[in-house]
Parts: structure tokens; sequence; C-alpha cells
């Protein structure tokens, strides 16, 4: 008999939750609001108490789970708990994965992971790392996430930071515009997220008077940049290479570290497709050592339910 699992995906506004049988198929899916007045306190009671609904509407007894995962926007660490909070609900840290099992009040597994790690084990189990043990995900939205998936198995680190991948110091402070988030100047993710990406255009636009079919854009976005780029405007072009270089430059680095089989490209910038993950492995392949060059770039496919998936597959499978 099939036993079943949970996998949450916190966000700043939603959390995703999904019913998934214990081979990864997806059952059920939904959201709720992610409530975060008083410092995020109603956010794990809502969601046991969602979990028990649905328990309770498929006629799922606690002895037909395998467990719940949970994955949350902040360093998690391999015991489930959650280092230096997540500043986007309000939390502190605390250990994530007890405490909702006491919400739950349910003789089940509870575990619980940093929300792009989490994603990338999603992907490694059902998505476009699937029967590839060893995984680097990077996740280019309006910054750049990472996950690291090891021999089957989340990297979180010491403690729970393994994977900030966007934070990587990839160029000089001049090659970029203003500072990141974190404090530094010349992240990657200042240069591959949609972000830095539309303001590395702005910056060029600003700095020349060359023709460019970007300047008819208001406001611009990274996807003007890509497709403008894909479609040959010698601007654009020199953005996306700047890119896709830096891209390239940083899975480099990080092969010599970890020789994952393959490394998956997800976000919403990862919508430009081969174009994107042709020109990240061509520069990857001019930075990398000899014994890894080869290795290849593929597209995440399981979009905003790679979380929710890869919390499941925290107490599936691994």
């Amino acid at each position: 008999m099939s036993k079943y699992a949970f996998g949450v995906d916190v966000g700043g506004t939603t959390v995703k939750l999904g019913l998934f049988n214990d081979e990864g198929q997806v059952l059920d899916k939904w959201e709720i609001p992610t409530v975060k007045d008083n410092g995020g306190e109603k956010v794990l009671p809502d969601i046991a108490a969602s979990i028990k609904n649905k328990m309770q509407e498929k006629n799922i007894t606690a002895a037909d789970l395998v467990g719940v995962g949970i994955g949350a926007p902040g360093a998690v660490n391999a015991e489930g708990f959650m280092v230096n909070g997540a500043v986007n609900i309000g939390w502190g840290s605390f250990d994530l994965a007890e405490t909702l099992k006491k919400e739950l009040d349910l003789p089940v597994t509870v575990k619980a992971g940093n929300d792009a790690n989490v994603a990338a084990l999603g992907e490694q189990w059902q998505g476009g790392g699937k029967g590839y043990q060893n995984i680097v995900m990077f996740t280019l939205g309006t910054g750049v996430g990472g996950g690291i998936i090891q021999n089957g198995q989340i990297v979180s680190g010491a403690n729970g930071a393994a994977g900030e991948i966007g934070h990587m110091v990839i160029t000089e402070p001049e090659n970029v515009v203003g500072t990141c988030g974190c404090g530094h100047q010349g992240c990657l993710e200042q240069i591959a997220s949609a972000t830095g990406i539309v303001n590395l255009a702005k910056r060029q636009l600003t700095e020349c008077d060359e023709a460019s079919i970007l300047r008819q854009y208001a406001p611009l976005t990274a996807k003007d940049v890509l497709d403008a780029a894909k479609a040959g405007d010698a601007l654009a072009c020199r953005v996306a290479e700047q890119m896709m270089q830096a891209l390239g430059r940083a899975a480099a680095y990080i092969a010599c570290v970890m020789n994952p089989d393959v490394f998956v490209i997800g976000g919403g910038v990862s919508r430009a497709g081969e174009y994107l993950t042709e020109g990240i492995r061509r520069y990857y392949q001019q930075y990398a050592f000899h014994a890894s060059a080869e290795t290849p770039f593929v597209l995440a496919s399981l979009g905003n339910d790679a979380g929710m998936t890869g919390a499941a597959g925290m107490v599936c499978n691994f």
C-alpha cells in the first residue's frame, strides 16, 4: 500500500503545500497565505491545520504518512534548526522541524531545510536533475540562489549557509552596479539575477548613445534584455555575455570543489532556455578543470513545484 508525504514550501507571500505518494507523484497541491503578523507566529500553526484538514479530506491517518518536509527562506542546518531566522517572515532562530512536529501533534517524521536547497532536491528527485546523484542548481530570479545535492543528500554546511552561490564575489566592483544586498560588491547576484541584468543594461544605455531596441522599453525587464540578445541586439548581447560569462566562471569554480554530475539552471531568467544554458556552458568550458569540463547544463523542469517536491523528498527517500 502506498504511503504519503506532505511537502511544504514557505514563501514570503504564500505557503505552497503538496500531497505526494512515496514515489514522488504529486496527488494534490494548494496554497495558504503566509501570515507574517507578530513575527510570523501563525505560519506553522496554519500549516499544521492545513495538513490535518487535508488528511481528513483524503481519509489519511498518521499510520499512512511517511512524514512532512518543509523548506523555508533562511539558513537551516542538517538538524532542521533555522540558524539566522527568516527575515522576510519575521522568524528568529529556532528548531523549525521540531516546532512544526509539535504543531502537527502527530507521530510522524518532520524534516526541514533551506528553500533553495530543498528546491534543488526536488529537481534532483523528480525534475531536471532526475537520474543524477550529484547536482548543483542555480536559481536565477530576483536574486541568485543555489542548492547542492551530493550523493542524493542536501549539503547544508556547518550552519546552513552552503549553496549561497549568488554571494560568490565573482568580479571586480567596477563591473557591477551598486552594492549587493549582502553588503559586498561584485557578487554573482549583481550580474546574473533579473535585477542585475536590468541594472547592467541600464548602465550601458546611459553610458553610450548606441542604437538599441532596449531603449523603447519602460520599464525594462531581464526578459526584454535576453529576448533582444537572442535577436542580435548588440548592446543586449554584451549584457547577456557578461552574465553568462560570470555564471560559467562560477560553475567552473564550484566544479573544482563539488564535481557535480550536472548543473541545473532554474528561476525566471532560465526561461531564456538553451540560449542561456549553451552560453553558460561555453564559458564554463573555458574555465573548468579538464576532468570536469564536459559537465552538462540542463534546465529545471518543476517550476514553482520544486520546493514542495523536494520537501516531500526529504522524508520519502533521503
